[in-house]
C-alpha cells in the first residue's frame, strides 16, 4: 500500500483522534451512506427495494461526520462535472459542519470500469481470465484507477476473486475463472494496477461464494475446509500479501451454517492473526442487516451489529443502520463493546490517513484543484487502447475444423450476419457495466460511450474490401419469438457464408440471462438461439458461431456442425471491433479457456481440479468430459514444443522445480501462444487433482520465431492441507508437463523426485511461480524474471 501513502493531517494523530471523539462520532466513521437513491427505481443489490432506512438527507444523516459516500457516480446518470461539484458540496459541509472535520471516503463499482456514465466499459473478469495476461489487466485497472482518483473516488468494489465452481452461477460473469492461480494471478495485477493510482481495491466476496448450493445466488455453501483452503482461500491470500490490497469484503454466504459476516474464524482469525492483514474489512451491501432479515442468526439489528463487528466487519455499507443507534443501544448496556468500536475506527482512520483523508478542508481543496480539468466525458484514447487490447486477447477461437476463418473481405462476398447480439451494444457488456447495471432503469438516456456492435464493425471491414453484409436478428436472446426464422434462413439461404453471434444478455436479479441473480437451470444457450443456428445449418451454408456469453454454454454438438466457432465473454465496448477483427484476420486469436464448457448441467458443479474419481469411468453413466477443456484456443497459426527440460531432477521438498521448453512459431502469421505448465501429485496423503496449473506465460512470436521460457516453481505451489489440516509439501514423485489446455498434452511428461523430509509451509513460504521468456538475441543479464 506504499503508492497510497500520504502524510497525515498536522497535530492530527489516529491516536488523537479516537480518544477525541464522541461514541455517535465514532460510529459515523464505520458507516456509509447512499444518498439520492430513487425508491422507485429497480434494485441494483440484493432486496434493495425493501431496506426502508436508504431515504435519508445527507446533512440530518452526517451529523457527526461520515465514514464512506455510496456511489456518488454510480447511482444516476450524472456527468463527471456535475458529480465533482455535489462531491465537494458534501465535503465541504463535513468540513465545516461536523465536529470530526473529516472527509467521507468515496466508494464506487469498477469490476468493468468505473461504474459511471461515459466511463470506459472493459470486459469482464472472465475475459480477462481468457486473456492469460496480467500486463494487459494491470493496464486496464492503472486506466480505472486514474479515472477514479480525479474524481475524487479513494475505494473500489474490485476485483472479484471467487474461483468458479458451478457454471449455472449467474455471477459467473464476474469471475477470472476455475483455476485458483490463474484468479491469484489476474486479480493481484488489478490491485497493483488500480492502487498504483491511489485507489483502494476491494477483494470480493470471502469467502467460498462461488460453490453455492445449485449454482443459486445467496444460497448456503457447504465446502470442506480443505477445499476452502486449497482453492478459495488462494487468491485473496495472494493478492492480500503479494499486491497489498486494502481491503476486503465479505460474502453474503454461510459456510457449514456460519454466515461469513459473522465468522471471526474467518474475518479475523484467517485475514488479521494468520494473514497479517492491516486494512479495512467492509460489509456487502446490506450484509449486516442480512444476519437478522436472511440468516436469522440475530434476533434484531442490535445482535446483528454487535455480532457482525465482533467478527471483524469495519464498515457498514452501503448505507449505516444496525451500525447506527441499534449499535449505539447495544454499547450502552454493554460498555465493553466500545473497545471493538475503537479497533474498527482504528483501522477506518489508518486507512483515511494514508488517502490524506483527515482534513476534509484540504480533501475540498484538492478537489477544487481536479475540478478544472476534469474531462467531460470518461473515455480517454488510452482506456479505449487497453480496452481494446484485452478484448483481442481474450477472444477464444474453440474450433475451426474446416478452415472457414479468418474470412476474406473480398470483391462479391455476400455475407449474412444472423442472430440477436450482432447488433445490440448491450451484449457486449456485463451486469456491472453502467449501461447494463444503471442505464436499463434510464432508457432515454443514451451510453455515452462509443461501442460499435459486431454487425457494424464486421460491415465496415466486409464492405470495404467490395463484399456486401445484410442482416436479421433471428430470435431474441429468451423468449420463444420463432417469427425471425424464416427470414434468416432465406438470408442464409443466398449468403456465401453466415455468421451466427449468438449468447446471453447480461442483467441484475432475473432481468438477463446471466449476471447477478440471473441463475440458471440449463447450460444450452437461452431461448430458441440453438433453434436458430439448426435452422441456419439446415441451409447448408458454412456458418461461423460467434458467442457472446457470461458463462460457458453445452455448445458441442453446434460446434462441430459449424465451421468454425468464436467464444467472448462480454468483451467490452471495444468487443465488436475486436470480434471483426479475429474474424477478418487483422487480428490472430490467442484467448484460452478460463473456465471448462461442459456437456451440460447433470455434471454440475464441475471444475478441471479434480480427482481421479471425477473422471469418466465404468462405473457410472454420466461422462463429464467437458466440451472443450480449461485452457484449450486456437490459432490461425502454428506452434512447435521442443522436449521440456529440467534443471534437475530431484529437488528439495522446500526448494525450487526449474523446468523449460522452447516453442516456435511455425506457422505463416504472428501470432501468441499461451504456455501452459502442469503438475500432478503421483501419490499423496490426500486425494490430488489429476491436473494442476502450476504456471503460465504469454508468448508473442512473429512467423519462425523462437522463444525459449523457463519456471521456476517453488515446492509450495504443489502443497496441500494434510489430514491434519497442515499445509505441507509432502516427498515423492510429480509429473510435470506443458499443454495446450489442462487435457492436451503439448510434451511428454517429465518427473521430478521431491526429496527430503514433509515440509510445512509458513504464511512467509513463496507462493508465486517465477517465469522468463527468451528469444535469440537476448541479453541474459537483461532477461529479469516475473510471477505467472
Amino acid at each position: 500500500m506504499e503508492s497510497l501513502a500520504q502524510t497525515a493531517t498536522p497535530g492530527r494523530t489516529v491516536e488523537e483522534l479516537i480518544e477525541s471523539l464522541s461514541l455517535a462520532e465514532k460510529l459515523a466513521q464505520l458507516q456509509g451512506l447512499w444518498a439520492n437513491v430513487d425508491a422507485e427505481a429497480a434494485d441494483v443489490a440484493p432486496t434493495m427495494s425493501t431496506q426502508g432506512h436508504l431515504s435519508v438527507e445527507f446533512e440530518s444523516f452526517a451529523a457527526d461526520g461520515l465514514g464512506q459516500l455510496t456511489r456518488v457516480y454510480g447511482t444516476a446518470p450524472v456527468r463527471p462535472r456535475q458529480g465533482l461539484v455535489e462531491l465537494i458540496a458534501k465535503q465541504r459541509w463535513l468540513a465545516e459542519r461536523t465536529r470530526p472535520r473529516l472527509a467521507a471516503l468515496v466508494h464506487e463499482e469498477c469490476l468493468t470500469g468505473l461504474n459511471a456514465w461515459t466511463a470506459t466499459t472493459f470486459p469482464t473478469p472472465l475475459a480477462w481470465g481468457a486473456s492469460f495476461d496480467p500486463d494487459a489487466v494491470a493496464e486496464m485497472a492503472r486506466a480505472i484507477g486514474q479515472t477514479m482518483r480525479c474524481l475524487g473516488i479513494h475505494q473500489g468494489l474490485a476485483p472479484v476473486l471467487d474461483v468458479v465452481a458451478d457454471h449455472r452461477w449467474g455471477r459467473v460473469e464476474e469471475c477470472i475463472g476455475e483455476d485458483p492461480y490463474l484468479v491469484a494471478t489476474l486479480g493481484k495485477a488489478y490491485v497493483e494496477g488500480i492502487q498504483s493510482a491511489g485507489v483502494v481495491a476491494t477483494l470480493k466476496h470471502f469467502a467460498g461464494y462461488s460453490d453455492s448450493r445449485g449454482g443459486r445466488n445467496l444460497a448456503p455453501v457447504a465446502i470442506g475446509p480443505r477445499q476452502l483452503e486449497d482453492i478459495f482461500f488462494v487468491p485473496f491470500e495472494i493478492a492480500l500479501k503479494d499486491a497489498g490490497a486494502g481491503s476486503v469484503m465479505h460474502s453474503y454466504c454461510d459456510v457449514d451454517g456460519v454466515p461469513v459476516a459473522a465468522n471471526p474464524e474467518l474475518l479475523t482469525g484467517v485475514l488479521r492473526e494468520r494473514w497479517g492483514f492491516q486494512g479495512t474489512v467492509v460489509a456487502d451491501y446490506f450484509g449486516v442487516s442480512f444476519l437478522k432479515d436472511l440468516h436469522r442468526v440475530a434476533a434484531d439489528l442490535g445482535e446483528a451489529a454487535v455480532a457482525a463487528l465482533s467478527a471483524g466487519v469495519d464498515v457498514e455499507l452501503p448505507t449505516g443502520n444496525a451500525y447506527r443507534q441499534p449499535l449505539e443501544d447495544a454499547i450502552r448496556r454493554r460498555p465493553e463493546l466500545e473497545l471493538l468500536v475503537d479497533r474498527a475506527l482504528e483501522r477506518v482512520l489508518r486507512q483515511k490517513e494514508r488517502l490524506g483523508l483527515l482534513d476534509a478542508s484540504a480533501e475540498v481543496e484538492r478537489l477544487e484543484q481536479a475540478l478544472e480539468s476534469v474531462p467531460e466525458t470518461l473515455d480517454p484514447p488510452a482506456a479505449r487502447a487497453a480496452a481494446l487490447r484485452l478484448a483481442q486477447e481474450s477472444v477464444v477461437l474453440l474450433d475451426n475444423h474446416t478452415r472457414l476463418l479468418p474470412l476474406t473481405a473480398r470483391p462479391g462476398l455476400r455475407l449474412a450476419v444472423v442472430g440477436p447480439n450482432a447488433d445490440r451494444t448491450r451484449c457486449l457488456f456485463g451486469c456491472y457495466s453502467f449501461a447494463n447495471h444503471v442505464l436499463s432503469h434510464h432508457p432515454a438516456t443514451p451510453s455515452g460511450i462509443a461501442a460499435p456492435t459486431v454487425l457494424e464493425a464486421l460491415r465496415d471491414r466486409i464492405e470495404a474490401g467490395g463484399g456486401q453484409v445484410s442482416f436479421t436478428p433471428g430470435c431474441p436472446v429468451a423468449g420463444g419469438d420463432r417469427t425471425g426464422f424464416a427470414d434468416a434462413r432465406a438470408l442464409a439461404a443466398q449468403a456465401d457464408v453466415v455468421v451466427a453471434v449468438v449468447g446471453d444478455e447480461s442483467g441484475l436479479f432475473g432481468e438477463g440471462t446471466s449476471g447477478e441473480g440471473c441463475d440458471t437451470t440449463s447450460l444450452r444457450l437461452p431461448g430458441l438461439q440453438n433453434e436458430l443456428i439448426e435452422t441456419l445449418l439446415e441451409t447448408g451454408t458454412p456458418l461461423v458461431a460467434v458467442l457472446i456469453t457470461g458463462r460457458p454454454h453445452g455448445i458441442g454438438g453446434l460446434a462441430k456442425r459449424a465451421g468454425a466457432t468464436l467464444q467472448a465473454f462480454f468483451p467490452g465496448e471495444e468487443g465488436g471491433t475486436a470480434l471483426a477483427q479475429v474474424l477478418t484476420g487483422e487480428v490472430t486469436p490467442s484467448g484460452r479457456l478460463p473456465v471448462s464448457m461442459p456437456p451440460g448441467v447433470g455434471v454440475e458443479p464441475y471444475s478441471y481440479l479434480h480427482s481421479r474419481l471425477a473422471e469418466p469411468s465404468d462405473v457410472t453413466s454420466v461422462d463429464p468430459t467437458p466440451d472443450f477443456a480449461f485452457g484449450h484456443g486456437l490459432s490461425y497459426t502454428s506452434f512447435e514444443y521442443f522436449p521440456p527440460r529440467v534443471a534437475s531432477a530431484t529437488v528439495p521438498t522446500d526448494g525450487w522445480i526449474e523446468i523449460a521448453t522452447s516453442i516456435r512459431n511455425s506457422g505463416e502469421r504472428a501470432g501468441a501462444e499461451v504456455v501452459q505448465l502442469y503438475g500432478n501429485d503421483r501419490v499423496a496423503s490426500v486425494a490430488r487433482p489429476v491436473a494442476q496449473l502450476l504456471g503460465f506465460a504469454r508468448v508473442p512470436l512473429a512467423p519462425g520465431q523462437t522463444a525459449t521460457v523457463v519456471f521456476r516453481v517453488p515446492t509450495g505451489r504443489l502443497g496441500l492441507h494434510d489430514r491434519s489440516m497442515t499445509h505441507v509439501v509432502e516427498p515423492g514423485e510429480v509429473d510435470l508437463w506443458f499443454g495446450r489446455s489442462c487435457a492436451v498434452e503439448a510434451t511428454s511428461r517429465l518427473t521430478v523426485q521431491l526429496d527430503g523430509p514433509v515440509h510445512v509451509l509458513t504464511e512467509d513460504s513463496p507462493r508465486l511461480t517465477e517465469v522468463q521468456i527468451k528469444t535469440p538475441g537476448d541479453d541474459p543479464s537483461a532477461t529479469g524474471s516475473r510471477p505467472c
